[in-house]
């Protein structure tokens, strides 16, 4: 029911991460170039790897990342305290899923409520068989890049939000550096491949700023 505080889903996990598996593989050779401090070189597609697996397999890091951090915060965004989805006074988001009765139409909701349909609208696009294949021989649909980029365009606004009207909780739990590397990887990420159209991450520009003249010393 809307409202709830709802835990975080298990992070996924897809079959082909096992062991000896190419996603394996490649899990590791992010986890181990993330621990070297340059994002910027880590966010990059290995060489002779494909990019649909490497779009994969981040999507899904990212929205494991933003189900811990934001089930960190569901006392503190609550319908009361957040009663609309927003980042700051001038961004707000309405929620709106074609394939829902209920929320065909663009429709005003809590922070909590919005959040909530939009977790479970991602896992739902991860279980999509169709979508993440995960057997050995599948391939991505044609349309995969794009389907992407409507994920990472609106888990976004969930950084947005956690930045905008929660941060001084997190830092109250010590969980900002943790929120902050995990953006910055985002980030990064989508800047790479030209995934979000820069209009939508005006929320925040400051940290965006701030990362690339980092990123940018450090090359």
């Amino acid at each position: 029911m809307l409202g709830v505080p709802r835990p975080p889903p298990q992070a996924y996990m897809p079959n082909r991460t096992t062991e000896g598996s190419r996603a394996f593989q490649l899990r590791r050779l992010a986890e181990s170039t993330l621990g070297s401090g340059n994002l910027r070189v880590a966010v990059r597609v290995p060489d002779g790897e494909l990019l649909e697996e490497w779009l994969a397999l981040h999507t899904v890091d990212f929205f494991n990342h933003l189900n811990i951090l934001y089930g960190t915060l569901t006392e503190f965004c609550t319908s009361r305290e957040c009663p609309v989805m927003c980042a700051g006074p001038r961004f707000e988001y309405h929620w709106q899923d074609s394939s829902s009765v209920k929320y065909r139409r663009s429709t005003r909701l809590s922070a909590p409520d919005y959040i909530e349909c939009l977790l479970n609208w991602t896992q739902a696009q991860i279980d999509d068989e169709t979508l993440f294949p995960t057997a050995l021989d599948a391939s991505f649909p044609p349309n995969f890049v794009d389907r992407i980029k409507a994920m990472l365009r609106r888990l976004f606004r969930i950084y947005a939000h956690i930045y905008n009207h929660h941060f001084a909780q997190v830092c109250a739990l010590r969980l900002e550096v943790h929120l902050n590397t995990s953006y910055r990887h985002f980030f990064l990420f989508v800047s790479e491949y030209q995934l979000i159209d820069p209009k939508e991450m005006i929320p925040l520009a400051e940290i965006n700023e701030a990362i690339t003249e980092e990123n940018a010393r450090s090359m």
